[in-house]
């Protein structure tokens, strides 16, 4: 069998989570100081897949290449593919056909992180000669989602995008498995009433053809990162799960760092008050400050008679005398500011280049 390949898309507009991707793609947007793509690619490559498929969109495909370069940071080979309009997951396999030639193959949503690898569920495909292996989640909101129900043994029996009757809560998590049979099934399906080709009817087309789709139920977390409130979650989960305490910069005498707080190179800590578990970038100054738990601090920010929490704050960005902020996303080289008025917790999402006086 050949050499199992790797499809990941990144394309699409990134609607909501504007006005965060009016400048960025928002698979490139950081978790924990890390864009969410490197995440992706690194799940494979740690699952032995070094040859992949990168699926862009001309609006933000420069900045993709840009990101990820020919992949040689991961010791793996990246091949761009230019999908034109976004025309659906179904239709982004099928513009890939001439990479993926016959080769089964990983599809794998960019903006989607998981607590656990993949390495077992392409085993599975393997062990169980399928022609699909499925990754599913518990959710308490089908309706939002694909749907899978299944056998009592793992088949798909049907599937279902975003139902309003769920016949299960189990969500598609966005991490396929397929052989070469996906394409034919593709090729035999038309474009949804929303006018894109659904990836969940290719598959069930597999499925009413008799062919072996079984699925995984993943029990680790889950985190689908298009909107502002589940960065913020995909942030703290991230976080937590993650970070361990490393101390690379320099914290004064009158400041207190405790818990699990990664400090990069060049970062300095004045009279302030850090608890993790937090991530502060390259070159970042905290001045009388307080940072509090799940928050996550880019390059060369400087953040001066301060208090947050729960923020992801990217790079090039000034914070000044802000009482609190909390559950807030604040785009690169943005500036946030106080005058001379008094403010409560502010909560915020602001796009690069902004510069916002409170």
């Amino acid at each position: 069998m050949k050499a199992i390949k790797g499809l990941v898309l990144s394309g699409g507009a990134g609607t909501r989570l504007r006005p965060l991707t009016y400048t960025a793609a928002k698979q490139l947007v950081p978790v924990a100081n890390k864009p969410i793509l490197y995440y992706v690619i690194e799940n494979l490559v740690s699952a032995g897949i070094d040859d992949i498929g990168v699926i862009i969109s001309p609006e933000t495909g420069d900045d993709i290449k840009n990101t990820l370069g020919s992949g040689s940071e991961w010791g793996v080979k990246i091949q761009y593919i230019l999908q034109d309009k976004p025309l659906g997951l179904a239709h982004a396999v099928k513009v890939s056909r001439g990479y993926l030639e016959d080769s089964p193959f990983v599809m794998y949503l960019g903006d989607n992180l998981i607590g656990c690898g993949i390495k077992e569920f392409i085993n599975k495909l393997h062990e169980t000669s399928s022609n699909a292996v499925i990754l599913l989640k518990p959710v308490p909101n089908p309706s939002s989602f694909g749907v899978a129900q299944i056998d009592d043994g793992g088949k798909i029996v049907r599937l279902m995008e975003k139902p309003e009757n769920p016949p299960s809560n189990l969500a598609l998590v966005g991490v396929y498995v397929f052989d070469p049979s996906i394409h034919e099934a593709i090729d035999s399906i038309k474009p949804s009433a929303r006018g894109e080709l659904e990836i969940t009817d290719a598959i069930q087309r597999l499925v009413d053809d008799k062919k072996k789709v079984y699925s995984h139920t993943i029990k680790e977390w889950w985190l689908d990162t298009g909107k502002k409130d589940d960065l913020l979650a995909a942030n703290s989960v991230v976080l937590d799960d993650l970070i361990e305490r490393r101390l690379n910069g320099e914290i004064d005498e009158d400041s207190t760092v405790s818990g699990r707080v990664q400090l990069d190179k060049g970062a300095r800590v004045i009279d302030s008050v850090i608890r993790g578990p937090v991530t502060i970038g390259r070159d970042t100054v905290i001045k009388n400050s307080f940072i509090g738990p799940f928050t996550s601090i880019g390059s060369n920010v400087s953040i001066e008679r301060a208090a947050m929490e729960n923020c992801v704050i990217l790079d090039n960005v000034t914070v000044s005398h802000i009482e609190r902020l909390e559950d807030s996303i604040i785009g690169k080289n943005a500036r946030v500011h106080k005058n001379h008025r008094r403010h409560n917790a502010l909560r915020l999402m602001i796009g690069d280049d902004s510069d916002v006086e409170l």
